[in-house]
Formats: structure tokens, sequence, C-alpha cells
């Protein structure tokens, strides 16, 4: 079934280029009304997916000096693979260096006029929130992330009780609710795809389009495969452990990961191959691997700065090495709180670009190739799961 669903999209994909170069005004409007509905669907999930996501993780952090001491080593390697992994990202967006592209692709949905001119000095203070509800109206996700790291937080040092408990199994269901509507717009999406590609084809000269695309995609591809081939297996090796052993006992997790694009789904395959092929420890396994799964994101953090620079270049914002370094920071902090659902780092991204003021027209125009980097990605993050977990197992062994 998910191979079809990637059959799917692959051939809605190319419907849409059709219908984009048969050139029919009254289909282009059609085209791009779809386009327009499925930008602001998507733009209603984000913010609840980022904010239910970090909550509901950090408030399930707790136990004794045993619990302590594994997540400290999750959340070390975690941190470091993800720094890594935007690392690399951006030195290879330096290097290929993707070019802009022509203003008549990027949709006038929100125009950037005078948000161009962007100060981290003036726009620092209105991260911090002076107002519970604000942030989600104007849907600010770094207030957003500092107030769900603050609920988080409370609610994991609340000693445990029936209000705790009531307020959890709440988050639980609402987090399930928002999954459910996540899978009913991914099933529709063919019919999206359809409609940004055939505006894409429809408005812009290919070959202009496609060089700066092209590397735009060059960029995120070539930061995953460095970071999934060299960058990760040296962090094994580095812990005593064999790269090509480990990836051959975890491949079934990450050639699942690679069609469900979805680590959250991938989960109960991950934890099977670590306990039954890998040799993790049970109580280790089955609480590193959940966690990963929501906080650890190589390959998101990775697309989130690609993306970010991306748009912000277009929006003609400047990227100075200050400015980029911040955005670095900004992509490893906003990876940690991603869900590991299908499209979950397109969301976040999204919402972090609409945050600064910037034009997220240009958003629909990924989108058609997401499905390809979500893949990859996707796989990368598990693989990257599995590295932390086995890193984590064998730290542990030692003590």
């Amino acid at each position: 079934m998910k191979k079809a669903q990637i059959y799917i999209w692959l051939a809605a994909l190319a419907v849409g280029v059709g219908v984009g170069l048969l050139k029919i005004d009254a289909v282009d409007t059609i085209m791009n009304f779809i386009a327009t509905v499925y930008t602001r669907l998507f733009r209603l999930l984000a913010v609840p997916t980022i904010v239910l996501a970090v909550i509901t993780t950090l408030a399930s952090l707790g136990g004794g000096k045993e619990m302590g001491k594994m997540f400290r080593t999750t959340l070390t390697y975690t941190l470091l693979t993800t720094f890594a992994a935007a690392a690399v990202a951006w030195g290879y967006y330096l290097l290929i260096a993707p070019g802009n592209l022509p203003p008549s692709a990027i949709s006038a949905e929100e125009s950037v006029g005078d948000k161009v001119e962007f100060s981290y000095a003036d726009h620092i203070p209105s991260v911090i929130p002076d107002n519970i509800v604000k942030p989600f109206l104007d849907g600010n996700v770094l207030a957003l992330l500092l107030l769900c790291f603050a609920v988080g937080i409370a609610l994991s040092k609340m000693p445990e009780s029936r209000p705790k408990e009531v307020i959890m199994n709440g988050l639980a269901g609402l987090q399930e609710l928002l999954f459910m509507l996540i899978h009913w717009l991914i099933a529709a999406l063919p019919l999206g795809i359809v409609a940004f590609a055939a505006q894409l084809t429809a408005e812009v000269g290919a070959g202009v389009m496609f060089d700066s695309l092209g590397k735009y995609v060059a960029v995120i591809i070539a930061g995953n495969c460095t970071q999934f081939f060299i960058v990760l297996p040296i962090f094994l090796l580095l812990s005593g452990l064999n790269p090509v052993k480990t990836l051959g006992k975890m491949m079934p997790a990450v050639l699942m990961a690679l069609f469900t694009k979805s680590s959250a789904a991938t989960l109960p395959v991950t934890m099977e191959n670590a306990e039954q092929r890998l040799g993790v420890k049970p109580k280790i396994a089955r609480f590193v691997l959940p966690i990963c799964t929501t906080i650890n994101m190589n390959g998101c953090a990775a697309f989130i700065l690609v993306t970010s620079l991306f748009v912000m270049q277009n929006n003609g914002m400047p990227l100075t090495i200050g400015t980029m370094l911040v955005w670095l920071l900004i992509s490893v902090i906003s990876a940690v709180g991603n869900a590991g659902v299908p499209m979950g780092c397109y969301f976040l991204t999204l919402s972090l670009m609409s945050g600064i003021g910037a034009n997220i027209g240009m958003m629909g125009i990924i989108l058609p190739i997401y499905t390809i980097i979500d893949m990859v990605e996707t796989a990368e993050n598990v693989w990257s799961d599995s590295c932390v977990c086995a890193i984590t197992n064998r730290r542990l062994s030692k003590c």
C-alpha cells in the first residue's frame, strides 16, 4: 500500500506537469485555487502539531537515576548528530549556492513589503510571549516553543496525580485527533500535488526554475547522504561499534521509513530490530527509541535550515554569516520539537517562515518535490535513531 501511495504521488506530479503545459486559463485558475486551499490547510495544522509534539515529549520524561542517565546520553548524541546534520547541510548550501527563483514563480499570497528589512535585535524581544493566546493567533513558532518547553517541563516535574493524568490523557487524545486530520490531508494530497505541479509548470520557464530548484534539492540530498553514510558511521566508530553491521541489522526499519515517510509509524519495526537483531537491551530500546522518534530529527534539521535560507534569500533578506548561524541554531531546536509524522518538517518550516513575515508562496513550489525529500530524510532520521540507541546501549553497558 505504501509503495502504491508513492506511485500515486509520482503520477500526480506527472499529471500536474501535463496540466500546466496545456496553459488553459480556466484550468490554471482552478489549480491556483486548489493550491491556495492546500497551503492554508497546511498552515492550519502546523502550529498544533508543533505544540502537542513538544509538550507531550517533555512531559513524558522523568524517572530515577538510571532513566536520567539514559536520557542524558540520548539527548547528548541527539543534539550532536542533529547539529552535525545541519552544519553539513549549511556547508553544501554555501558550496552549491542555489540561485533565486523568478519573481513570477512565487505566489503573491503574502507580500513581504517592508518586512524584508529584518533585524534580529528587534525580533528577539517579540519571541518572549506576553500573552498566552497571541503566539497561537500570530503563528509565532519561536514564542510557542518557549511556552511548550515551559509547560512540558512543568508537567514532567508534577507529582503523579489524578489532575496530571487527566492533562496527559487530554493531550494524548488531542494529538491522536491531530494525527487523524493529518492522515486525511495526506490521503487527499495527490490532488494538491497536481495543483502545485500545474501551477509551477504554467507560471515559470523550466530552464531557470529547474536550475535553481535543482541546486536546492542537490543541497538537501547531498547533506542527507553525507550524514547517512559518513557522519553517523563516524559516531558509531568512535563508540566502538561497526557501522556496516549496525546498518545491516537495522535495514528493515530504515527501508520502512523510506516508504512510510514517518519515523513514528516505523517505531514498532525500529524497536523490534534494535532488540531482536541488534541486541539492544529492551529497557534501553523502549526508552531511547520513542524519545528519538520525536526529538532526533537529523534530516529535518537539514531541511529546515536549507529551506529557510532558500526562502529568505528569495525574499531578499540578507544572509550574513551571523544570520545563518542563528538559523542553524533555530533549525536544531525546531527539529527537536518536530513530530515524527509525514510532512512534519514541511509544516514546521512553513510556520517559521510565516512567523518572520516571509512570502510563503514558494513553499507550494517546493511541495511537489518534497515527497522525495521526505523519503530520504525520514530514512536518515530512523538510521540516526538506531545509531543513538546503539551508542546509548554501548555506553551504559560499560557503566
